[in-house]
């Protein structure tokens, strides 16, 4: 059984993901709108990947025991300056769901809540991964954005991404 405190922080983590899936929609929308479809799906593919996670945090607090109260979700901007202001908010962004998530761990750690800090695991690694995709980008979309030719081919490239779903979640 998970404690009050921990199912609260695993609930607002839910919440968390799931204005991250929203945030990332409205940034495809930005890209769509500038017809730059490839990128604009990338953010497609981040707003699902989002929600895998929300889904995944629900059914283990359903497992554990917990209950499940889903939060209000904030309306996300929908403007943005440029498209490095997208990437670097992203970027910041999965800064903040990494924070949210180490202070999860850390306070299941300080109650000896050994299955939520080993559920949380698969989150620290998709998060490192997530900063490190988002810190590249934040590279690349600087290094291209002022050439047409580079940000054809950049687009082009992040068309391809497809969301795989995660299955065990």
């Amino acid at each position: 059984m998970v404690s009050e405190k921990i199912a609260q922080l695993i609930n607002e983590q839910i919440a968390h993901e799931q204005y991250a899936a929203q945030y990332y929609l409205s940034m495809s929308a930005w890209f769509s709108a500038k017809d730059l479809d490839g990128i604009a799906n990338y953010f497609r593919v981040q707003s699902k990947e989002e929600l895998m996670h929300a889904d995944k945090m629900f059914d283990y607090l359903n497992d554990v025991g917990g209950e499940i109260i889903l939060g209000e979700i904030a309306k996300p901007p929908h403007q943005f300056e440029s498209a490095t202001d997208i990437f670097e908010k992203a970027l910041e962004h999965e800064k903040k769901v990494t924070r949210s998530i180490f202070n999860i761990v850390k306070n299941a750690n300080d109650e000896g809540d050994f299955a939520t800090t080993s559920f949380l695991q698969w989150f620290i690694n998709e998060q490192v991964e997530e900063e490190a995709s988002a810190s590249q980008y934040v590279t690349k979309i600087k290094m291209v954005c002022d050439n047409p030719s580079a940000l054809y081919l950049f687009d082009q490239e992040l068309a391809k991404r497809v969301f795989v779903a995660d299955p065990t979640a």
